[in-house]
């Protein structure tokens, strides 16, 4: 018997499934053919529903069925099936979410996009082609982008996801029942690992990344170890989780990640699995459990490197601090004139040993303690990072402390200073992140005549000398930024300006403002 089939991974998900009966929509001569090995949940979906749904299981099929052509969903490798073999399938459509595997056969036929779920591909193209569905069909398809988004959460869930599960909905998919599937509880065996793990947990620190690995050896076979992850996740939240358990004759590792700078996709791939950026997989056989943990942890710092470091985003120049003896009145004086929402308080020695935030002098002030010491009011501790420290180090240290700057030490200096406004930077697109210094330095010569650009470039200086910062303003900065012609200049002073403007006066000529 000749089959056309529609495949996908063992330990299947919801997402894979999904995929699966997405696949048949638009194919329809495609028989989704389920693996052996299913989810729990999954498994409980389909005994329900499976009257209504085209899934087929290989026990089902013939025994001299042979594959003519086939579709992989949410995998890039043929499966282990029999009458499956290479070199007799004619042709082989991969549709897939993740990144396209370099050793794919080139007469394989390649669908992909980076979405949060496989499903949200087919979906799309099921909404294009107006193909009607069930209900039940609908429930399934939402169930495999928001299993796979983490209920469209994940960072690397795409508006094309809401999209297709928004159509989903519309075409009747029922909420209650998705929670219903994806907040299934746990086996007894279930509880039983996730206990012993647990017990097992080992923390490493990587370039400022917090890493949680979870390994043990467990006496059963147990469905579901991601699932497992996702609790382990929840309780410590680490930048990455990688569950390894030993069962039987093979290690299964999980991996999850909550940052791109950590591809655990690229980790699992160097133990013969793969998946994307924030989660993926792998199966090692005849090896024992300390072995790949070993190996793990040696492999840990080639792949965690922060794409942002803290030197990339900290502003910098000369930075105020406050001495812990400092009234409370005289460090509000300080932030009226400076325009700050806060100090670095640094004592005699040059320590950093707290941090005063605007709200902590405001507060005080509402309670009558101008004459007292910041001391008595700053986030006490050495709240500080190095300019090489991660992004994220320096989030965790914001909450911890619930500040909203952090000073910037290297080699026990301050060098510069990370404020919330520094962090939303990063929440730009690459069109949206501003000028590089060396671009608007470029522009700026461009610009400005080169007699003007000169008294200019003194006026900073003095107002450098004087502790000041100097800023060009006004219909000026956008007119140098559109490259439009220039027809005025102004400066705005982050200081005393008619000091600075008497200070010009006796130095270069003319009359200081009063």
């Amino acid at each position: 018997m000749e089959l056309n089939a529609i495949l996908t991974h063992e330990h299947t998900d919801f997402d894979a499934v999904a995929s699966q009966l997405g696949a048949h929509k638009l194919y329809p001569s495609y028989v989704p053919i389920l693996p052996r090995r299913v989810n729990k949940n999954v498994q409980d979906f389909l005994a329900l529903h499976r009257d209504v749904l085209p899934f087929k299981r290989i026990d089902e099929l013939p025994p001299n069925t042979r594959f003519v052509n086939v579709i992989l969903v949410e995998t890039q490798t043929l499966p282990s099936i029999k009458g499956l073999r290479p070199d007799t399938v004619r042709l082989v459509r991969v549709i897939d979410h993740h990144e396209k595997r370099e050793d794919l056969p080139p007469d394989w036929h390649f669908e992909g996009q980076l979405t949060g779920a496989c499903t949200t591909l087919l979906v799309q193209k099921i909404a294009e082609r107006r193909i009607a569905l069930t209900p039940v069909e609908a429930t399934l398809l939402l169930l495999g982008i928001y299993e796979d988004t983490g209920s469209l959460t994940y960072a690397g869930t795409t508006s094309l996801d809401l999209r297709a599960a928004a159509w989903l909905l519309e075409q009747g998919a029922n909420l209650d029942v998705v929670r219903t599937f994806l907040d299934h509880p746990l086996t007894e065996s279930q509880r039983r690992l996730y206990r012993q793990l647990l017990q097992n947990i080992e923390t490493v620190d990587i370039n400022g990344y917090t890493i949680v690995i979870a390994a043990t050896e467990f006496d059963e076979y147990v469905d579901e170890v991601s699932t497992l992850s996702h609790f382990i996740r929840e309780l410590h939240d680490p930048a990455a989780l990688f569950v390894v358990v030993k069962m039987g004759d093979h290690v299964q590792i999980v991996a999850r990640s909550t940052t791109d700078d950590i591809h655990v996709g690229r980790i699992m791939e160097q133990f013969g699995g793969g998946g994307h950026a924030r989660a993926a997989a792998a199966f090692v056989d005849n090896q024992a459990l300390d072995q790949v943990v070993q190996r793990l942890r040696a492999l840990l710092p080639r792949f965690v490197e922060p794409a942002h470091r803290v030197r990339d985003i900290m502003s910098r120049g000369r930075i105020r601090t406050i001495h812990p003896d400092t009234t409370i009145r005289e460090a509000h004086e300080q932030m009226v004139r400076w325009g700050h929402e806060g100090f670095p308080v640094v004592d005699e020695n040059g320590q950093v040993v707290g941090v005063l935030t605007r709200r902590d002098v405001d507060r005080a002030l509402h309670h009558h303690m101008g004459k007292q010491p910041v001391s008595a009011v700053m986030h006490k501790g050495a709240i500080f990072v190095t300019p090489d420290e991660s992004v994220e180090r320096v989030q965790r240290v914001m909450t911890e402390y619930n500040v909203g700057q952090v000073p910037v030490l290297e080699n026990g200096r301050i060098v510069g200073i990370v404020t919330r406004t520094d962090l939303l930077k990063l929440w730009q697109s690459p069109q949206e992140q501003p000028y590089s210094r060396e671009e608007i330095a470029r522009r700026l010569e461009a610009a400005i005549p080169p007699a003007i650009l000169r008294l200019v470039r003194a006026i900073a200086r003095e107002a450098n000398d004087m502790g000041y910062s100097l800023y060009f303003v006004g219909g000026f900065v956008r007119d140098l930024l559109l490259e439009q012609p220039l027809k005025d200049l102004d400066l705005v002073v982050e200081g005393d300006a008619v000091r600075l403007a008497h200070r010009l006066a006796e130095k270069y000529g003319g009359r200081g403002g009063g």
